[in-house]
Order: structure tokens, then sequence, then C-alpha cells
């Protein structure tokens, strides 16, 4: 037990304690009680990074992820249909499925793949038909937006900054007339079961439905890409965890990928702001204008909040203490990531079907770098070998 206990499986920690800030000027919340209690209070707002941006806008064309209130539950309502354990069963795994098996079958054909590469093809294929991004094939929109993404959250300054922002309006006006401006015309047309159609119902510009494409990209296309590399190099490294994963049911292959991410974390820091002095039982005074930082990080290390031996991998973690197995990994309260079960499906699905490859190895281990911007981690350059078919 004593051993368990001094057990630290996490892979993101170092990067992570090299690189994390917090606003100095922000209250930090560590526990889980107050943690929960700042995301579910109906009187802080949703902050962080692009919620300046955002202010004072149309709330009809503001990105939901911004909203608050009234707005922000009615925009919450619209989508919901989108992320539902049925729309997945019956409109995303087939995507997910197909998308998973011609990905491994290039990788069978090769003999190798670069993890993050074909993980982030997964992503895009699934969130591009919430979008309603269908008019580009996956392959040809990936690269697209990898490079749009990367230098749009790139931690670059001086002439390294002036160079991303080039390529980043290079990449948008790509991204926009390849992939977003076909899709757009075609939803005119024929209007269908998803975002862009819903943006052009609610007479959307189109520089709003462009902005709201990145938005989706953002929240549903990288964060599962990490979360998929993380889980295999995670599984690779530690065959005993393989084995039960392979082994196990749907339900013991999601309470693994929860586990891991709890762990791990993709986002170390969710932001809020009180509009207005409240009180809070958990909280206690919070004035108007006070920002409080949730160290995602720290509450999932409590062993207080997440049980003994917070830093080692136990799947029978969350059900021993009572809790949702998730933590507070997709968030809580009113800004809970709509499209989280998307993502453990979409990883779920991959990574069984991955490890199942004849020969299948891990020939590298990706290179973890800390995003400043964003306090996460990103995970590149990881190569997989495998049997050729």
């Amino acid at each position: 037990m004593e051993a368990q206990a001094l057990a630290d499986h996490r892979k993101s920690a170092a990067v992570a304690q090299e690189g994390f800030r917090l606003d100095a000027k922000a209250r930090r919340l560590a526990s889980l009680r107050e943690s929960r209690a700042a995301l579910r209070s109906a009187g802080l707002l949703q902050d962080g990074p692009g919620s300046e941006d955002v202010a004072g806008g149309n709330p009809e064309h503001v990105p939901v992820f911004y909203l608050d209130g009234p707005a922000h539950a009615q925009r919450r309502a619209a989508i919901a249909r989108f992320f539902t354990p049925k729309a997945i069963q019956t409109r995303y795994r087939t995507i997910m499925e197909e998308t998973t098996a011609r990905l491994l079958d290039d990788l069978r054909a090769t003999g190798s793949a670069r993890l993050d590469r074909i993980a982030f093809e997964l992503t895009v294929a699934v969130a591009a038909n919430i979008v309603g991004l269908t008019e580009t094939s996956p392959s040809q929109m990936a690269p697209r937006l990898q490079c749009l993404l990367r230098t749009a959250f790139s931690p670059a300054t001086g002439l390294g900054k002036l160079r991303d922002r080039i390529i980043r309006s290079v990449y948008g006006v790509w991204f926009y007339h390849a992939d977003v401006r076909p899709a757009v015309a075609r939803r005119r047309a024929e209007p269908g079961d998803d975002i862009i159609s819903q943006c052009l119902a609610k007479g959307y510009s189109d520089k709003a439905i462009l902005i709201e494409c990145m938005t989706y990209a953002t929240a549903g296309m990288v964060t599962t890409r990490e979360f998929i590399v993380m889980v295999a190099w995670h599984l690779f490294d530690n065959p005993e965890l393989r084995a039960q994963f392979l082994e196990g049911d749907e339900d013991a292959q999601m309470a693994i990928l929860l586990e891991i991410l709890r762990l791990e974390p993709i986002a170390s820091v969710l932001y809020r702001r009180a509009g207005e002095g409240l009180c809070d039982q958990a909280l206690g005074e919070v004035p108007g204008g006070e920002r409080l930082a949730i160290d995602l990080r720290a509450v999932h290390g409590d062993a207080q909040s997440v049980g003994a031996c917070p830093h080692a991998i136990d799947a029978e973690r969350a059900r021993r203490e009572g809790q949702k197995a998730e933590f507070l990994s997709f968030g809580d309260g009113p800004h809970h990531c709509p499209g989280w079960q998307v993502a453990l499906h979409e990883t779920r699905t991959f990574i069984d079907q991955l490890l199942r490859v004849p020969g299948i190895e891990l020939a590298r281990a990706p290179d973890i770098i800390w995003n400043a911007q964003l306090m996460s981690y990103e995970l590149r350059d990881a190569q997989l070998t495998c049997s050729r078919a």
C-alpha cells in the first residue's frame, strides 16, 4: 500500500510544473468542493482566454462557450441534440468506426504513422460532421486546420509572432474558401441537422460562421487529439493496464479513459468571474469583479478530493469514492463540456482498434510541450510501427 501511495503515473506533471501559471490576482481554488461550487454558481460568469473579445457582442452570434445566463441556456438547449447518447449511436459511431478503420488500414499498409496526425484526422472527421463541414474530406481539411490552430495558439513573440500571424491569415483564408464556404453554400440550398444550418437560420454572417467553426475545431478536435495520444502513451507503457483495457467491456474501458484524463487533464485551469458580489457556503464572500482560478491539477491531485494515492491510475477510484468518474475533467455546471461523451466514444473506438493492430508498438514516445496561452500540454511526434499488411 505504501508503494502504491508513492506511485506517480503522471506523464505531464513535470512540464506542467514548469509552465503552469495562474493569474496572480485571481483567487485559487484547489478543492473539489470549492471548485464545484464555483462552476455551478449562477452568480459567476465564464472567464478565460477569449472571453474579453466577445463582450458586448450580439448573443446570437457569440460562440456558446462565452455566453452566460439565459442566452447561454437557450443556445445550449439548441445544440444539445448534437451530443446525446442517441446521436452518438445513430450518427457518429459509424463515422468513428469507418474513419478509424481507414486510418489503421493506412497504418498497416505503410507499417508506420505519426499518432498525433492520425488522431487529429479522426477528431476532424467527427467534429466536422457535427458542425456541417462535410463538403471536403477530413484528410484534406486536417492539415489546413492543423496549421491554422497551431499558429492561433502559438506562444511566439517578435518576428515569430509576425510569422505566425501571416501563416494564420493564409491558412484562415484557405480554410474558409476550401472548407467553410462550400459547406455554407450547400446548407443554404439544403439545410441539415448541424451547427452551420443553425447559424444560417439565425442570420449569421460568413465571418460569424467561420468563428463558430473555429471555436468547435478548438474544443472538439484539438483537445480530443491530445487525449487520444495521452491514453495511447499510458497504455503502451503499462502492459497490465493495456490488457485490462482490451479485456474489459465498454464501461470498464470508459473507466480507464476517465481515470487517465483525471490524472492528465487537458485543461489545467478554468476561470470564473463574479459579476456582482455573492455569498456561497463553500466559497464564502465573493466580491463583485473577483476572479476565481480553478486549479484542476491540484483538485485532481488532492487525496481529500479524489481519494488515496491521487497520482496513481486506479480505474475503481470514482466508484469507490462515490464520485463522477470524470471529476472536473470536463468542467461542471452550466458550462460543462457539451461534447464530452463524443470525445470519450471516439477515443475508446480508436484506442481499442489501435491496440489490436498486429505488431503495434509505440516506437517513439511523444514530445510533450506546454502551451502557455491555453495552459495545456501538447503531444507531438509519437511514432507508431506495426506489422505491414
